[in-house]
């Protein structure tokens, strides 16, 4: 998923899109966002992965180049590629912000298999930012033990009164109904046009074959 501004709490200024078909120019990608939150933390579920088959290990400003790779590996199929737009000073400077929480899911089996961020820089508010795990580990009870986590983590935290997070058509197909499972509700929807990251070298032209690349690179 892309970082969008924080639209499900108020009524955003952007226009509607209007019926019928919009162009997209070359180059660019056009993907439908839903934005979801919950106010009161939902019931635990229960998980297939024990605690100590899995574990969160924090990534802060001086692990740029493991960030960096972990965040391309969950997200290029998925055609994650804000955080690769950022320079290493504004990206340390969000991993060192106190408000945000950035982890890698470690596997005692596999290693590193999931990223996990959260921020809290709007007061009384938590997002989930990124939140993935390794396209093979899909399916297998991984994201249901990382959201438990994130849970965890986002409704301990004093004053903390809205947990949200968005995904658009470009997220894996069941990344929505997993979102409204684990408790979110959906408050709104955006059409976001943004340039493919492919076209501007971000991620490699073989990224998410199922999205064809328009235009020339």
């Amino acid at each position: 998923m892309t970082t969008a501004p924080n639209a499900a709490s108020t009524t955003p200024s952007w226009p509607t899109v209007a019926h019928g078909y919009s162009h997209v120019p070359a180059g660019h990608l056009a993907s439908v966002v839903t934005f979801l939150e919950m106010r009161t933390r939902p019931p635990r579920r229960p998980t297939r992965v024990a605690n100590d088959e899995l574990s969160l290990q924090r990534l802060g400003g001086s692990d740029l180049s493991a960030y960096r790779a972990l965040f391309a590996a969950v997200g290029e199929r998925w055609l994650w590629f804000s955080r690769l737009a950022l320079d290493d000073a504004s990206l340390k400077a969000i991993l060192d912000d106190v408000a945000v929480q950035a982890y890698a899911v470690h596997s005692e089996a596999a290693g590193v298999i999931g990223l996990l961020e959260l921020d809290f820089r709007v007061a009384g508010s938590c997002e989930l930012a990124f939140f993935g795990v390794l396209e093979s580990y899909v399916g297998h009870g991984v994201g249901r033990w990382l959201m438990e986590q994130a849970m965890e983590i986002a409704w301990t935290t004093t004053g903390v009164s809205r947990v949200h997070v968005h995904t658009c058509t470009l997220d894996h197909p069941a990344a929505l109904g997993f979102y409204v499972r684990s408790g979110f509700s959906a408050t709104g929807r955006a059409v976001e046009v943004a340039p493919d990251p492919r076209a501007l070298g971000l991620l490699p032209t073989t990224a998410a074959p199922d999205v064809p690349l328009t235009g020339p690179l």
